[in-house]
């Protein structure tokens, strides 16, 4: 994981991305806004685009997203299970520099 998204809590609420450092004490905070949770209040680790049908995107020049699909719902690139997005946790951020890199190239070349 990139020292970006390593360093932050990234605990989730109506979609919303808490923006404390990991591991803080007490509630739940998007910075800039009243948004704040407990845990209890946090969305399910499980993404709920997990399930719905989808294709493979299309493919950089280096092969990337590798056959994976786009999940609507998250925004991250899944395996595929007979045409359905396999069961996922939703995308919290790209585990390294390089991943980070790719996905901006394809966002960037396939748009949103």
């Amino acid at each position: 994981m990139n020292s970006a998204s390593a360093s932050w809590c990234l605990s989730r609420a109506g979609g919303v991305v808490c923006t404390r450092p990991r591991g803080h004490a007490g509630l739940h905070n998007r910075s800039g806004t009243s948004r704040m949770w407990s845990d209890r209040e946090a969305d399910a680790p499980l993404c709920p685009g997990s399930g719905a049908p989808a294709t493979p995107a299309p493919r950089l020049a280096d092969g990337f997203p590798h056959g994976t699909a786009l999940c609507e719902a998250c925004w991250g690139f899944v395996p595929l299970d007979d045409g359905l997005l396999a069961p996922h946790d939703a995308f919290r951020g790209a585990d390294d520099a390089e991943e980070a890199g790719r996905r901006s190239v394809w966002f960037n070349t396939h748009g949103w």
